[in-house]
């Protein structure tokens, strides 16, 4: 009996972890849209799922909750706003609190103050006073978790009733970064507000702190110092927040350690929450820092800050702006590294080289003398400063003019960091460099005959100093409005990958860590359905195949079926649950309604499976395939693959953008297609061109089919690919076909909305962008009729849409190798495979070797039997 009372206490006590399955839950469901609720059992909303009860506070999952009107909001910005994917913006409603009410945690928990935590955005006075923040997904269930456990501590007398997290709507995202970027200055040079500035902005500053649980509001660079202003700081300001100053070092510090905890909130190797109330102090100190996370580009002790400076506050230059953050936030890792307009004033006035890792100049127009010997001060104290395009010089090097160069595509020689060349298409500045008096070197010169110098890397004093110099525009995509010609836009979308990774080997030499972006966690399966006529039957077919336990296996899965989602129901590769519940479907990149109107099948693609992260759409329907009605037709969609699959060894990689799907279609053995299932690939290349070609207004949209699976931008770049496998069962082939092509991600290299904006650039047109869950309906729908067509009239039912968009008309290959005899490639075989004129005049059938990357390089002629 005692054995027993101690178990039951053990598990008690140890059993259940609170922290993670707080942070668990948060992580799991952040990507569905629902709102996380921290608060009183009495307060729960309605509707809520209680995930955690915990001294009659409840940590519950619920409906979304949106902002979308900031009006009444008091806004307290200090840096430009950003809400990065993996953080979470949330509501903290809070009162005053009376004397005597506000208890201290005792000195064996764990006190965690919510401005610690988190990263103010906006007020509301009144009651309760509610605040608005943002704070990384870990720290939102740290703080959730102190509130449950009564440890969360607010300054000025604040008592926290309740967290919930908000999605923020498209107008107050747009009020929030228009406010950050006219009211506040854009930089690193500001403190973090505590929550007295916050209500002294918010006109509540009269209150005081009377509970003993309230904190002193710390007042910066000393109570006895002059605030930085030139004019009177008003009445009674002695007891109020002191202004910092910007030549305060306390406060310099203050602020980098402000940043870096901010950040850092979300990078990776953010160990777990501690269990319950434990991992206190000396569990703090252990938490690895920055370098110990991979991280790059602190070794200075400097806060991980890049400042982009673009000379005056023209349109054209906040155009450009726009520009050189787009390409940054593409190569380096933003929850790394944060990026601040630099303003020609703050420039000459804050102490902003104190708090720079990386100066990004890029300035069309000279750079003031002034503010150029405050570059040249920032580079003499160890600074590093990448010139994209701008008249900014260093070392002696000097700047000329080559008006025949400007805005025009030039082949570009770049030596990278490890010695190895790397030759690219860029667009010209108009502009090269001569050479300095001081030590540099060259690392890219224009292809011609001069060897204009391009890129040069230039050491400066003594304290570790550097330079790199580019008068080639790194930062323009190549749908940029100074690219003129079509010509032009395609070498240029051809290099743009390597664009890509010629800026990423710079900003690693300048210090900078341009690793992998941490791999997103799984997230549950959602079945959804294309019609409601077959909710019925679906849920009959499973409450009939299911085992007990809801679950259907397969050799590389399980499923399980559930009709709601908590946050201890394990997320692995081989263990995945779907919610059956349609109600509350919510994605930001997939559109059910828009996926019903341009589904027009009668069997393929009516029940899916959608996933916001999996690890491949190819291994989902594995367990279903066999079983399910053949009319019911199953499709898997997802945002993003972690394991993508391509044909042989390869893998495909998938950002968001990228249309992924697979579909199960079953085709008799002894029909027309079942005697050639060779030619499935072939139709769903061309289902996905004709889905976007047939659409009135985009015939001319460039779009090819390249044998044997492959999506084609004109014969120039690749778009999307397919992968088919298939499975004989009695007289049936049950056929996957996997399928991904960019639709609206342009790097790092190009999908169908680069192709319909430079089309409209060109012609002149409005063409509207398309979006991925109307071509995935478009292109099943056009693949089964494909399908039919071909079962009724053979090849020859689809070859000549085929031969419209293909890329190989008289195109001439080499059979075996580089030196195998050269053929023209005619047409395909009535198996699928190409046929070829040799120069004797003779036409054979060849097959790809099965190991080329490109099926075309490496043809054989199969082995006569």
């Amino acid at each position: 009996m005692l054995i027993t009372l101690c178990y039951l206490y053990l598990w008690a006590r140890w059993g259940r972890r609170p922290a993670a399955r707080v942070l668990s839950t948060v992580r799991r469901l952040r990507a569905s849209r629902c709102s996380f609720t921290f608060c009183r059992a009495a307060a729960q909303p309605r509707g809520a799922r209680v995930c955690l009860s915990r001294g009659g506070r409840v940590f519950c999952v619920g409906e979304s909750q949106s902002i979308d009107d900031l009006n009444k909001w008091a806004l307290c910005l200090v840096s430009p706003f950003i809400l990065e994917a993996e953080h979470i913006a949330f509501v903290t409603e809070s009162i005053w609190a009376q004397d005597g009410s506000f208890q201290k945690p005792s000195s064996s928990e764990t006190v965690v103050k919510w401005s610690d935590c988190c990263l103010p955005l906006a007020c509301r006075p009144g009651d309760p006073f509610q605040l608005m923040a943002k704070a990384s997904v870990d720290d939102f269930s740290k703080l959730g978790l102190a509130f449950m456990e009564d440890r969360l501590q607010m300054e000025n007398g604040l008592v926290a009733q309740k967290i919930v997290s908000v999605h923020l709507q498209d107008p107050a995202l747009r009020e929030l970064s228009k406010a950050s970027g006219e009211q506040v200055q854009a930089s690193p040079l500001n403190p973090a507000p505590s929550l007295g500035g916050i209500m002294e902005q918010a006109g509540q500053g009269d209150w005081k702190a009377t509970g003993e649980g309230s904190s002193p509001l710390k007042t910066g660079c000393g109570s006895g110092r002059e605030p930085a202003s030139d004019g009177d700081p008003g009445p009674g300001c002695a007891e109020r927040h002191q202004l910092h100053l910007s030549s305060c070092h306390e406060c310099l510090e203050l602020e980098s350690s402000t940043i870096e905890s901010v950040r850092c909130a979300s990078a990776e190797g953010t160990p777990e929450l501690p269990e319950g109330r434990g991992g206190g102090s000396e569990a703090a100190a252990e938490e690895p820092g920055p370098e110990r996370k991979g991280r790059r580009g602190n070794v200075s002790g400097k806060a991980p800050n890049i400042l982009l400076y673009v000379g005056s506050g023209s349109e054209e230059a906040l155009g450009r702006l726009q520009q050189v953050r787009a390409v940054l936030e593409d190569c380096v890792d933003t929850d790394s590294y944060t990026l601040y307009h630099l303003r020609e004033d703050s420039a000459l006035r804050d102490p902003w080289p104190d708090n720079c890792l990386l100066l990004v100049v890029a300035s069309r127009e000279p750079v003031p003398k002034d503010v150029q010997q405050r570059f040249l001060a920032y580079l003499s104290q160890g600074g590093k400063v990448l010139g994209l395009s701008s008249s900014f010089t260093v070392g002696g090097f000097r700047v000329t003019s080559r008006d025949t160069l400007q805005s025009t595509a030039q082949n570009l020689v770049f030596s990278k960091a490890d010695g190895n060349e790397v030759r690219l298409s860029v667009l010209s500045s108009g502009h090269v460099y001569e050479e300095g008096l001081s030590p540099g070197r060259v690392q890219g010169h224009l292809e011609n005959e001069d060897k204009d110098k391009a890129i040069v890397h230039v050491p400066f004093g003594t304290r570790g100093g550097e330079a790199i110099l580019c008068q080639v525009h790194l930062e323009l995509p190549p749908s940029a409005a100074v690219v003129h010609t079509r010509e032009d836009f395609d070498v240029l979308k051809s290099s743009n990958e390597r664009r890509h990774d010629v800026l990423r080997d710079i900003l690693t030499t300048l210090g900078l860590g341009c690793d992998a972006r941490q791999v997103p966690a799984l997230t549950p399966l959602r079945l959804l359905l294309a019609t409601e006529e077959i909710q019925d039957p679906v849920m009959q077919w499973l409450g009939q195949h299911v085992d007990p336990e809801g679950i259907i296996k397969s050799s590389k899965l399980s499923l399980r079926f559930v009709s709601s989602y908590t946050s201890d129901m394990e997320i692995t590769p081989s263990s995945i649950p779907v919610l059956t519940n349609p109600e509350g479907f919510s994605s930001e990149h997939f559109n059910l309604e828009t996926y019903r109107r341009n589904l027009r099948t009668t069997r393929l693609g009516k029940v899916v499976l959608f996933a916001e992260v999996t690890p491949t759409t190819m291994s989902l329907l594995g367990g279903l395939m066999f079983e399910m009605p053949q009319e019911m037709g199953l499709i898997a969609i997802a945002v993003r693959q972690t394991q993508g699959k391509g044909r042989g060894p390869n893998a495909w990689l998938s950002p968001v953008g990228c249309a992924l799907s697979t579909l199960l279609a079953c085709v008799p053995s002894k029909s027309e297609l079942g005697q050639r299932i060779p030619f499935v690939q072939h139709l769903m290349s061309l289902a996905v061109v004709e889905a976007v070609r047939s659409i009135p207004g985009y015939e001319d949209i460039n779009l090819r089919v390249k044998w044997p699976n492959d999506i084609y931008y004109s014969d120039l770049m690749k778009i999307g690919g397919v992968l088919v496998n298939s499975t004989l069962m009695g007289d049936t082939f049950y056929i996957l076909i996997g399928c991904g092509f960019n639709v609206t991600n342009s790097n790092p290299t190009i999908c169908i909305n680069d192709l319909i904006a430079e089309y409209n650039r060109q012609h002149g047109v409005g063409l509207r962008p398309l979006q991925v869950d109307c071509l995935i309906a478009r292109a099943v729908t056009v693949l089964e009729s494909l399908i039919d067509r071909f079962q009724a009239h053979g090849p020859d039912g689809v070859l000549p849409l085929y031969y419209k968009y293909w890329v190989h008309s008289g195109q001439q290959v080499r059979l075996g190798g580089e030196e195998g005899p050269r053929v023209s490639i005619v047409g395909l075989d009535d198996s699928g495979f190409l046929q070829v004129l040799q120069e004797d005049g003779g036409v054979v059938t060849v097959h790809p070797d099965g190991n080329s990357f490109d099926m075309l390089r490496n043809l054989i002629l199969p082995k006569r039997q």
